[in-house]
């Protein structure tokens, strides 16, 4: 009888051995772009998009962006004035905590942070993000943007999606071929998607995604950064307490 495919072994050594190489490299690359940049920036990046990202890195193409385990890139930059790859470099290490990046660039450092601090793209919501704001279908006929621009300047919402809003638990029917949010006895209510400040779950983001409500924003944060030049940290916009005591697991 032929072997089965499915019964395969994985060596979980090669699986060690790679994630290995992978850190290593890692560990070296930040070393070596020490030397060769004079500006190393501390970032981190709310609702990260890799379209966004491309873009970025292409902007900065004659930089080094590098992501990975918080840790290891402090350790790569040295913890102490005596491990430290440049002087002062040990200073930045604090503010390397949770998800962040490194830049290493030759760049101006205040054109860098005018460039990074600029960015701000609206996107769709993906479950788990943090709703930035309250999104609420008003009562009655329900149009495209659900009350986002003037019933004037809006469209009646598809009735071929009448059936998607009632599966995803907003109380909808039709009447004369308009979606209308309102139960079967004629009672009305706003229906409340989401609010400011909660966890998105699946549901919630297909129904912000069909009201074309992209209510995430992807945005980079600067830090901090440090100068070859002063062998000095500048703070930009450092993390709070209450992030850098949730970092601390990473």
């Amino acid at each position: 009888m032929p072997k089965s495919r499915r019964n395969k072994s994985i060596s979980l050594t090669q699986v060690d051995k790679k994630g290995r190489e992978h850190k290593d490299k890692l560990f070296a690359n930040v070393r070596e772009a020490v030397g060769e940049y004079q500006n190393c920036f501390v970032f981190s990046i709310d609702n990260s998009r890799n379209n966004y990202l491309k873009t970025v890195r292409q902007e900065l193409s004659d930089s080094a962006i590098f992501f990975g385990k918080s840790k290891l890139m402090a350790k790569a930059l040295g913890l102490t004035p005596e491990e430290a790859q440049a002087p002062g470099l040990e200073l930045l290490t604090p503010h390397i905590h949770g998800q962040v990046g490194l830049l290493f660039t030759n760049r101006p450092a205040a054109d860098v942070t005018s460039y990074l601090s600029s960015i701000s793209e609206a996107d769709f919501a993906r479950a788990g993000t943090v709703a930035s704001r309250t999104f609420v279908i008003p009562a009655g006929v329900v149009y495209s943007t659900a009350g986002e621009v003037p019933a004037e300047h809006d469209v009646i919402l598809e009735h071929t999606l009448e059936p998607e809003l009632r599966k995803l638990g907003v109380p909808t029917r039709m009447v004369r071929g308009k979606i209308v949010l309102g139960e079967e006895d004629g009672s009305t209510e706003d229906y409340v998607v989401c609010k400011e400040g909660q966890v998105l779950d699946s549901r919630q983001t297909r129904l912000l995604k069909i009201f074309s409500a992209p209510i995430s924003q992807f945005r980079i944060r600067v830090i901090a950064y440090w100068s070859a030049a002063t062998s000095k940290v500048t703070e930009v916009e450092p993390l709070t307490a209450g992030e850098a005591a949730s970092s601390e697991s990473d």
